[in-house]
């Protein structure tokens, strides 16, 4: 996708209800929707007044706010539907974060996007990753969600132009492929240049940027592979620097459907990778089995 086919109204109209989805139970005035989407109060009222019409926004005649309105209500319930793993990997994960005192996410790929579905944290602290952050689903960002795959799957996204001008070693990222197949699970390591870079790609859209930034970003990214241990790294003595653990759920089809992930964010032995990383697969696991899913029967990958 490029920029040239992007529609700025609909984009407007996307981030206005982002706005209100990221802030629950808000309610905004004109004037303060126009300042923090960065859109005039002409275009802004046009916008908020057809949302109001259709029901989707509602007015407050004595404040002159906005909020969510009751058309979005069987549009959620429909959404919702569709991503019943979500639902149940939010209550499984629950738990999963209060025993390593963690955060955990489900999330998949909708559209060109990887978006969060659901997010958890141990109790009495709030969730890390907001329900509905999203990110570029192209190189550098994305391998996770076509590990488990297909082939062709993985190779349609190693053939998606980059977000980012970096290198990619295709041989050594079918490497990566085989050994989290054959694990089950996939260990990212903690470096500080991935750290920046996914807070950087939170939601933006990497082609929008400028040329030059997007080059001197590039740069901080030498190779995807290197940010993935492998099976060898694991087993040698001491303390891994761990940034996630990732595991996939499988729908009906057996296609991957889910990635469920487990924040470390710390240097843990490969023992206790293992322990996190099994317990992870388990939830994956469940949430499979609870949807009616199954895991897909490989022949062999390349």
């Amino acid at each position: 996708m490029t920029s040239a086919r992007r529609s700025p109204p609909t984009q407007r109209v996307v981030s206005l209800l982002d706005h209100f989805a990221a802030h629950p139970g808000g309610r905004f005035g004109l004037s303060e929707l126009a300042r923090d989407l960065d859109i005039s109060k002409p275009t802004c009222l046009g916008i908020v007044t057809t949302l109001v019409q259709s029901g989707h926004l509602v007015c407050d005649p004595r404040s002159k706010t906005y909020a969510l309105g009751p058309a979005l209500i069987p549009v959620g319930r429909l959404a919702q539907a569709n991503f019943a793993a979500a639902e149940v990997a939010g209550r499984l994960l629950g738990e999963l974060s209060d025993r390593y005192s963690a955060a955990c996410t489900a999330s998949a790929v909708v559209g060109d996007q990887i978006v969060v579905l659901a997010s958890t944290a141990p109790r009495a602290r709030r969730p890390g990753v907001p329900v509905g952050q999203r990110y570029p689903f192209a190189p550098p960002v994305g391998l996770m969600y076509v590990l488990w795959g297909s082939d062709a799957a993985f190779d349609r996204w190693l053939a998606t132009p980059p977000t980012l001008p970096v290198r990619l070693d295709h041989a050594h990222l079918r490497v990566v492929v085989r050994e989290c197949r054959s694990r089950g699970y996939l260990v990212e390591g903690l470096t500080e240049t991935g750290e920046r870079l996914h807070r950087l790609m939170a939601g933006v859209a990497a082609y929008d940027l400028p040329d030059e930034v997007r080059a001197l970003v590039g740069e901080m990214v030498s190779n995807l592979g290197e940010r993935v241990y492998l099976g060898a790294d694991l087993s040698a003595r001491g303390r891994h620097p761990v940034s996630v653990l990732a595991a996939p759920t499988y729908d009906a089809d057996g296609s991957q459907e889910l990635v469920l992930t487990l924040y470390v964010g710390s240097a843990i032995t490969g023992a206790e990778i293992s322990r996190r990383g099994a317990a992870l697969v388990a939830v994956a696991d469940a949430v499979t089995a609870e949807v009616g899913g199954h895991r897909p029967e490989r022949k062999g990958t390349r």
